[in-house]
């Protein structure tokens, strides 16, 4: 059962009680994230909008969470996970860009893309792939991400909401909160969440190669699909 309590939801049990948010999804006001961000600076985990699916985030020092997300979506740790940044600048920090991915990039992002780059070498190794040193990178397209990004001042590490054997990711904000409302630390409950995740693209060669279509249009970048 979902109860309202003000603009909350409270879900689960009193010893493992985690708060679920309605967020306007296109102007978010910042007061009401402000817990949201107080989760996530003290190292919890949420589930939260973007352009594309809902996805799992938290802080990228955060590794009791990110052990949390790998366990809800039963993930190993060769399995990738992507950073979401505010802005190509703070992208830079963490992936190497040359003329022509900063020219891609630009034209892209913000939107639904996942760009696969060479990390630079104040990436943690256990945030990079370990043979290719590589990582996935995102600046969605979304007020409410763009809030959280801009007000942390870092980058999150997120995951797709895909729940183990599931075909499609959960796009119902209502369904979301009642299944995981007890094994995260917040849920932003917005819109309904596309079904269709990020476009990938690998950017560790020339020309670029497609790993996966999804809701980015890869012949709007000039790549094959």
């Amino acid at each position: 059962m979902i109860v309202a309590v003000s603009e909350r939801v409270f879900m689960g049990a009193k010893d493992n009680m985690s708060s679920c948010i309605r967020v306007h999804p296109a102007n978010p006001q910042r007061r009401l994230l402000e817990p949201v961000l107080d989760v996530l600076r003290s190292g919890g985990l949420m589930v939260f909008p973007t352009d594309t699916c809902y996805a799992l985030g938290c802080m990228v020092g955060a590794r009791e969470a990110q052990e949390r997300l790998r366990r809800i979506r039963q993930l190993d740790l060769q399995h990738d996970l992507s950073l979401l940044f505010s802005g190509i600048s703070q992208l830079a920090e963490y992936a190497k860009l040359d003329d022509r991915a900063f020219a891609l990039l630009r034209k892209a992002l913000p939107g639904p893309y996942t760009f696969i780059l060479p990390a630079t070498k104040d990436v943690p190794r256990r945030l990079a792939d370990p043979k290719k040193r590589s990582i996935g990178v995102r600046i969605p397209a979304h007020p409410i991400c763009e809030l959280l990004l801009t007000e942390l001042g870092e980058p999150l590490m997120t995951s797709t909401l895909q729940l183990p054997d599931a075909e499609l990711p959960l796009t119902d904000p209502e369904e979301i909160c009642a299944l995981l409302g007890n094994q995260v630390d917040t849920v932003i409950l917005a819109e309904p969440g596309r079904a269709k995740c990020s476009t990938v693209i690998d950017l560790l060669q020339w020309p670029p190669q497609l790993r996966r279509k999804g809701a980015g249009d890869p012949l709007a970048l000039g790549i094959e699909a």
